[in-house]
């Protein structure tokens, strides 16, 4: 079976506002798409001659497109970018804030079965569209809305405040305040992370432990549950794009240097978060099926949790970041703020968490945030990370969720054997 590489890619800045620069999806999708291929070594010459030999094909993240900027049919708009997609194959792909990271796996297969030399994954959410409250209640579709999201106001702050609430409850040793401060401390890691990546949304944003810690304050006041404000993910605006190719393609562009997509997991838990916790009672993992996911990209790959040198983490909110310390097997379950407190998961840590900030620093523009973390491992394993290169990357894994952990994406990336 075909070798999957990774040629590049691009991501917009996550800071921006786009309704308020007067500009709507296919300005974003024009310039993330432009500044992708490039950084991939393509042009729209190369999509032009690529399709006529029918060897290229596009796959778009995005979730709720319908709701923030009214309109559906998003595959067939890449035709609005530049004319070279005319004809193209071209179609979107959705599984909530895991949207782009079906891309991947849909982009990853295709060129595993011979049918295209290479794909480009595009993952995109414009959500500064609407205020904050409606927003909210859009979001609230990735969860079963009819019973966890229709008339709830934020909707998934409360069911991530859940988690929060479960996990004290599944690990009983686990001290209150412990737990609570080792939120606080993956929040203030990913704001730091953020001020080292010059397209992270939170770049010049103020987070310390002290107001981390001190929750339902005017400056953290509380949003779900146990979770203050530096708990959450940001409402953001944006996209990324990842180009894929095949062995063939690399031989015959002599390319060198360039990763493999090594593994990967894709694992599906029930949608209900209450029916998630009652399938976890008989797993020592508060979130089981993400495990899974982790234990099959490591087993697809051939690799181990000794084998990572950087993650990428779904830190919708520090609930989610860390049970995801468990999974990725860096402690026993119930045991995450070990590597907390110790510094592991720091930027200059041995098994470093989201340098890129995160989705709490970086952003969160929901259809793009697999896209983005794929290219941020990208960037690591090349050594073109920049202020936030973590030091002799070789192999990087990352995990994208979707509604509370219903759907599940694990990949790893490493340079090539």
């Amino acid at each position: 079976m075909n070798k999957v590489y990774v040629l590049g890619g691009a991501q917009t800045d996550f800071e921006r506002n786009w309704k308020k620069e007067g500009k709507g999806m296919v300005a974003l999708l024009k310039e993330v798409m432009s500044d992708g291929l490039n950084e991939a070594g393509l042009s729209f010459d190369d999509v032009s001659e690529l399709n006529r030999d029918n060897r290229i094909a596009c796959f778009v993240g995005n979730f709720i497109a319908e709701k923030y900027t009214d309109q559906g049919h998003l595959g067939a708009f890449l035709t609005e970018v530049h004319p070279a997609f005319y004809g193209v194959p071209s179609a979107r792909y959705e599984a909530a804030c895991a949207s782009s990271s079906v891309a991947i796996d849909a982009a990853q297969t295709k060129i595993k079965a011979g049918d295209y030399d290479v794909a480009v994954v595009v993952g995109w959410e414009l959500m500064k569209t609407v205020d904050a409250i409606k927003g909210g209640d859009f979001l609230g579709r990735a969860a079963y809305y009819e019973k966890e999201g229709k008339g709830i106001e934020l909707p998934f702050p409360k069911l991530f405040g859940k988690l929060a609430d479960e996990t004290l409850k599944k690990y009983s040793q686990l001290d209150r305040d412990r737990y609570l401060d080792a939120l606080a401390k993956i929040s203030v890691i990913n704001y730091q992370n953020a001020k080292r990546n010059p397209l992270a949304q939170t770049r010049r944003w103020f987070m310390n432990y002290e107001q981390a810690r001190n929750r339902g304050t005017e400056t953290n006041p509380l949003v779900g549950g146990l979770l203050g404000v530096s708990d959450c993910s940001q409402v953001t605006d944006g996209a990324a794009v990842v180009v894929l190719c095949s062995e063939a393609f690399i031989s015959e562009r002599k390319i060198a240097g360039k990763p493999v997509l090594k593994g990967y997991g894709h694992r599906v838990a029930p949608m209900l978060f209450d029916k998630k916790i009652a399938d976890s009672k008989s797993s020592a993992y508060i979130l089981p099926w993400t495990r899974q996911a982790v234990l099959d990209a490591y087993r697809r790959s051939g690799l181990s949790v000794d084998d990572m040198d950087v993650f990428e983490t779904h830190d919708c909110f520090t609930s989610s970041e860390y049970a995801a310390v468990s999974a990725f097997g860096l402690t026993e379950p119930g045991k995450e703020y070990e590597a907390i407190e110790s510094g592991m998961i720091s930027f200059t840590g041995t098994k470093p968490i989201n340098p890129s900030g995160g989705l709490i620093g970086c952003g969160h523009p929901v259809g793009a945030s697999g896209a983005r973390m794929f290219l941020d491992l990208y960037k690591q394993v090349t050594g073109t990370a920049g202020g936030y290169q973590v030091e002799d990357v070789k192999n990087g894994m990352m995990l994208n969720i979707g509604g509370s952990a219903t759907t599940n994406y694990v990949f790893v990336m490493g340079a090539e054997e």
